[in-house]
């Protein structure tokens, strides 16, 4: 009886750190996720302000180009 016990807690207790490890492996992917999603944003808005940068400039060059037409008349 005293063994069936002992095998019987350390059954118990095998399942319960299987368990542990699965809850860590998946806090661990979701971290992943966060990360991931993290990153993506921050690459869009980099390109969003790489793309307003880009139109600033060009609207810039446009008014540059405009004024000095105006300058030559």
């Amino acid at each position: 009886r005293g063994k069936e016990r002992q095998r019987e807690r350390e059954r118990e207790g095998n399942i319960e750190r299987q368990r542990e490890r699965e809850r860590e492996r998946e806090r661990e992917r979701e971290r992943e996720v966060v990360e991931e999603e993290e990153e993506e944003e921050e690459e869009e808005e980099e390109e969003e302000e790489e793309e307003e940068e880009e139109e600033e400039e060009e609207e810039e060059e446009e008014r540059a180009i405009t004024k000095g037409r105006k300058n030559s008349i």
